[in-house]
C-alpha cells in the first residue's frame, strides 16, 4: 500500500476538531475501526521518533502510519496517520481525567499528573489500553488477530512470534500490558508455566507477503531462539542465591521484618538443558555500549555464561523509611576452583550506566567446594530513591512503563585473569502475584 495514501486528509476531516473526530462513532471511528485501532495499539508499542522498515517495500514507517496501515488491512477503510495521532491525543486526555477522578488524595493526584506529564500521549494510551484489556486466550490467538476482513486479508501471524511489549507473570493469567497472547502449543507463564514459555515479543511483524523488521529493535522486544541441549556446558561459577531486600528492626526485639524485592534461590539451574534462548542482539540497546558493555563482554566470551533474568519485583511492603530500615543486596556463589572474584553491578537507565558498584570477594572452602558470599551489601542511594519513587506511582502500568527503561547488568570476573565467570542481565516488571517476587531465566545466544 502506498504510504502517501495514509497522509491524505479530506476536507471534512480537516474541518473537524480532534474531539469531534474521536466522537464520530459511525464515521471516522466506527466500531470496527476502533476495534482495529485498539488491536494495533497492542501490536505496535510506542517507539518515539524511531521508524520501522518494511523489508518487502524498503520504506520506513512511523508507529501512527503502521496503525493506520493495520486499520486499512483489518477493515478496508482508510484512516490517516494524522487522524490516528489526533485520536491518541484525545484518548490520552480522557485517560488523564479518569485517573484524576479516581484519586481522592491531592498528593497522589499531583504525583500522577507529574508522572503523566513526563509520558507521551502514545505511552499513556498504550499503557492504559493494554492494562485494561485482557489478552486473547491461547487457543484463540490466531483466530483473533488473523481473521481476515473480506477482500483485505490480515498478515498471517507465525506461531513462533509474540506480540506486545512485555510478558505476563508466572502463575498469573496473562494480561495485555504485562503479557502476551500465547500460541496453540505453548503457555506464557500463565496457568502451568513451563520451561518453554516465551519471554517478550519480537519487534518483527508480518506483512501480507513478508515479515517486516524494526530498524531499531527495542530491548524489551525479544525473539525466542528455542532450546537445545547444553547441559554439558562448563559453568566456572554458579549463582546459589541472590536477593535484594529491605529489613527493619524496631525497638522491640521481636519486631524484625525483612521484605524481598527480588530473589533467585538455590533451585535455579543455570545448566538446565531446556532453558530457552534469547538473541542477545535484541537487548544490546538496553545496556551500556561503551567499553565493558554487554556487547564487548559477550564477544570476549565465554558465551555460555551469559543469561537474561526477567524479574517480577515485589513492591508490596509497608516498611517505613525510618531509622532502622536497611536496604541491601546479598549474593552467594560457588566454584570448584579457588579464585578471587570481582562483582560489578551496573544500574542502567535508557541503556546508559547510571551507577556502578564493584566488590571483591575471596573464596571460603566449604564441603568440597569454594564459596563466595557478598553479604548485606548496602544498596546505593540511587536505587533506594528509585524504589521510593516507583512505589509512589498510583497505577501498576505506570510502574511498568518506567521499568521498561530500567535494567541492571551484573558481571562476575576472575580478579587475576579478568575472565568473565558469570554475566546476568536483569529486566523488570512489577509483581501482581500474592506469592511475592517471581522470575524467569533465559540463556543469551547469538544465532
Amino acid at each position: 500500500m502506498n504510504s502517501d495514501a495514509l497522509d491524505m486528509s479530506n476536507s471534512e476531516d480537516k474541518a473537524k476538531s480532534p474531539e469531534d473526530m474521536a466522537s464520530d462513532a459511525e464515521g471516522v471511528w466506527s466500531p470496527d475501526i476502533e476495534q482495529s485501532f485498539q488491536e494495533a495499539l497492542a501490536i505496535y508499542p510506542p517507539c518515539g521518533r524511531r521508524k520501522i522498515i518494511l523489508s518487502d517495500e524498503g520504506k520506513m514507517y512511523g508507529r501512527n502510519e503502521l496503525i493506520a496501515r493495520y486499520i486499512k488491512l483489518r477493515t478496508g477503510k482508510t484512516r490517516t496517520r494524522k487522524q490516528v495521532s489526533s485520536h491518541i491525543q484525545v484518548l490520552a486526555r480522557k485517560k488523564a481525567r479518569e485517573i484524576q477522578s479516581k484519586l481522592k488524595d491531592q498528593a497522589a493526584r499531583d504525583k500522577a499528573l507529574q508522572t503523566m506529564a513526563s509520558m507521551s500521549s502514545a505511552q499513556i494510551v498504550s499503557a492504559s489500553v493494554l492494562h485494561n484489556k485482557n489478552a486473547p486466550p491461547s487457543n484463540n490467538y490466531n483466530d483473533h488477530y488473523s481473521s481476515p476482513h473480506p477482500g483485505h486479508p490480515l498478515p498471517a501471524l507465525p506461531s513462533t512470534q509474540y506480540w506486545n511489549s512485555q510478558v505476563s507473570q508466572p502463575g498469573s493469567t496473562p494480561t495485555s500490558f504485562g503479557g502476551l497472547p500465547t500460541t496453540h502449543t505453548r503457555t506464557l507463564f500463565g496457568g502451568s508455566p513451563g520451561p518453554s514459555s516465551a519471554l517478550v515479543p519480537s519487534n518483527t511483524v508480518s506483512s501480507p507477503n513478508e515479515e517486516m523488521r524494526s530498524a531499531y529493535p527495542s530491548g524489551n522486544q525479544l525473539t525466542m531462539s528455542g532450546s537445545s541441549n547444553w547441559s554439558s556446558r562448563n559453568m566456572p561459577l554458579r549463582l546459589i542465591d541472590f536477593q535484594a531486600f529491605v529489613e527493619q528492626t524496631g525497638i522491640k526485639a521481636d519486631s524484625y521484618h525483612k521484605h524481598l524485592f527480588v530473589h533467585l534461590g538455590p533451585n535455579v539451574n543455570f545448566q538446565d538443558s531446556i532453558l530457552e534462548a534469547v538473541d542477545i542482539r535484541q537487548i544490546y540497546d538496553k545496556f551500556p555500549e561503551k567499553k565493558g558493555g554487554l556487547r564487548e563482554l559477550y564477544e570476549k566470551g565465554p558465551q555460555s555464561v551469559f543469561f537474561l533474568v526477567k524479574f517480577w519485583a515485589d513492591l508490596n511492603t509497608n516498611v517505613k523509611d525510618e531509622n532502622g530500615s536497611f536496604y541491601g543486596v546479598s549474593s552467594t556463589y560457588e566454584s570448584s576452583e579457588n579464585m578471587t572474584i570481582t562483582c560489578s553491578t551496573k544500574v542502567c537507565s535508557f541503556g546508559k550506566q547510571v551507577v556502578e558498584k564493584v566488590e571483591t570477594e575471596y573464596a571460603h572452602f566449604e564441603n568440597g567446594r569454594f564459596v563466595y558470599r557478598i553479604h548485606r551489601s548496602p544498596m546505593c542511594e540511587y536505587m533506594i530513591n528509585f524504589i521510593h519513587k516507583l512505589k509512589q506511582l498510583p497505577e501498576k502500568y505506570m510502574m511498568n512503563s518506567v521499568l521498561e527503561n530500567f535494567t541492571i547488568l551484573q558481571t562476575v570476573t576472575n580478579r587475576d585473569t579478568q575472565d568473565t565467570l558469570l554475566c546476568l542481565s536483569y529486566v523488570f516488571e512489577v509483581s501482581t502475584s500474592e506469592h511475592g517476587a517471581q522470575h524467569h531465566l533465559y540463556r543469551l545466544v547469538k544465532d
